[in-house]
């Protein structure tokens, strides 16, 4: 066996265990953090039930929002948009309906959440990042710009990607509340959004430049 086949060998078992990971993590923010939402969210710690729609504004977030984090890995399957592009076209016009209502929702919640203005300032670039990303995928397909596509798609998922590392985030900070004495949860929240934020984004942009910006051939366009 050549040198070539067993790198590549190894790159898709590596591929693969980075997209289950991805999956898994996806999968169980849904699961653990969705559901509270749907039956009045009263284990849902510090929840606002003062100010007027904004527990309405996170269910109707918080439901698409897991529907695009949960449906979002399966749309970078090579084998599944090749054997059955048809299921890759409804899934992602589906992923893409989600994103967009999760982040009109997240406006309002945005925009009334009393932990900060540096919070609200990270909710408002992620929304804009979310529609915009969201949006040039869209119409970068519809155009037949295969790869464009795949490039936003990445971007788009990053973002919303960052529910879960924003949890992942949380839990070392949290840990640390404890041998920090002015530490509050209201700061930890704050910057476990900006990392989760800035984070994705990073790796994201890494992975788009060397899969698709280092020469590397990629799939036909009618594979997509």
């Amino acid at each position: 066996m050549s040198t070539a086949v067993v790198s590549r060998t190894a790159g898709k078992r590596w591929w693969w265990f980075l997209w289950g990971l991805l999956a898994l993590g996806a999968l169980a923010t849904a699961a653990v953090f969705v559901p509270p939402y749907l039956v009045g969210g009263t284990t849902v710690p510090g929840l606002d039930r003062i100010t007027p729609g904004y527990y309405t504004s996170l269910v109707i977030h918080a439901v698409p929002a897991g529907i695009a984090l949960v449906t979002g890995p399966w749309q970078f399957i090579p084998r599944l948009r090749t054997r059955y592009p048809r299921l890759h076209r409804v899934t992602g016009r589906v992923y893409l309906v989600a994103v967009v209502v999760a982040s009109l929702a997240a406006v309002y919640s945005s925009a009334v959440t009393k932990s900060g203005f540096a919070l609200q300032v990270a909710f408002f670039v992620l929304i804009v990042a979310w529609l915009h990303t969201a949006a040039k995928a869209y119409t970068s397909i519809r155009r037949r710009e295969v790869r464009m596509h795949r490039i936003w798609m990445i971007r788009n998922y990053a973002l919303t990607f960052a529910a879960v590392t924003l949890r992942l985030y949380q839990l070392p900070l949290i840990a640390l509340m404890n041998s920090v004495t002015w530490l509050e949860y209201r700061e930890v929240y704050t910057t476990s959004a900006w990392l989760s934020l800035l984070g994705n984004v990073l790796v994201a942009e890494y992975f788009i430049v060397h899969r698709f910006l280092e020469g590397r051939r990629e799939a036909p366009a009618s594979t997509a």
